[in-house]
């Protein structure tokens, strides 16, 4: 009993407490799902994300459109280029990165549209306290939601819109301090260097096109 009593005082002072903006842990690991409103979309992806080098190595599988697809793409902010590696025949596709690197965070600008328990407040270890935010997307382009971890600041969702899929609606999972393999944030090395883009005429990529590719 006394057990339960303190666990709902604790829950009551959190839930006192008015959240603020905050921005996740420079360095993580996780996993992903991404799916649209006209249904056109659906990937899977495990993810690394370095904040303090700029850099996001993505795995990706999915489909679009009926028709399915697998990506390992390597993006390096700091570099502007976009590496498509292929292991099988040990080959890579650079492209140059369009757009500036975005952090895993809350913008000052949002509005906090609610707190709530994920799971259950009965127990311990029971329930998630999350922190739901609302705000416009860059240039006023749309509206966007996303829901955080109250500690930690650990992404599980995020909704914006898009003009070609209506909703798109990410989720968050598995997600780990840290990462374990930092090698895989460096391009392999069959890889050219970026440097050959020089005077490149391909036409830049942003970083949520790489999410519908025509493959």
């Amino acid at each position: 009993m006394r057990v339960v009593v303190a666990l709902a005082c604790l829950l009551a002072a959190c839930l006192a407490q008015k959240p603020h903006p905050c921005k996740s842990p420079p360095l993580m690991t996780g996993a992903l799902t991404m799916s649209t409103q006209n249904e056109k979309l659906w990937l899977y992806a495990k993810y690394l994300y370095d904040a303090l080098g700029q850099r996001i190595r993505l795995f990706e599988f999915g489909t679009m459109n009926n028709k399915t697809f697998t990506y390992d793409i390597l993006l390096l902010y700091n570099q502007h280029v976009i590496y498509q590696i292929f292991h099988k025949n040990k080959t890579c596709i650079i492209s140059p990165l369009e757009g500036d690197f975005v952090p895993f965070a809350i913008p000052d600008e949002a509005n906090l549209l609610g707190q709530a328990i994920v799971g259950s407040s009965s127990g311990p270890g029971q329930g998630l306290l999350v922190n739901t935010w609302i705000g416009d997307l860059p240039n006023k382009e749309g509206k966007y939601m996303s829901t955080v971890t109250e500690f930690g600041c650990i992404p599980v969702s995020l909704a914006y819109q898009a003009k070609e899929y209506g909703w798109a609606v990410l989720s968050y999972f598995n997600n780990v301090i840290g990462i374990t393999d930092p090698s895989l944030l460096n391009p392999p090395s069959f890889c050219p260097g970026a440097d050959t883009l020089t005077g490149s005429d391909k036409k830049p990529v942003g970083f949520f096109s790489l999410f519908h590719q025509d493959n």
